[in-house]
């Protein structure tokens, strides 16, 4: 089994208990996940919640709190 790479969201604050920098973002099977260091929050980003994509050369969607 393939080991999953994870990685910290710098800045990021955690929707169920409101730590900041614990939010950790990974794929699983495919799926965008992220998942609270400190608490058992997790969510995936299904497809409906995908923004879609500018034609262009685009790195990645940024939307601030």
């Amino acid at each position: 089994m393939a080991k999953i790479k994870k990685r910290f969201v710098a800045g990021a604050k955690c929707p169920k208990c409101g730590a900041k920098d614990s939010i950790l973002l990974f794929k699983e099977n495919n799926i965008e996940t992220i998942e609270c260091t400190d608490c058992d929050y997790r969510e995936q980003q299904t497809d409906i919640a995908v923004p879609k994509q500018a034609a262009g050369n685009m790195i990645g969607v940024f939307k601030p709190e």
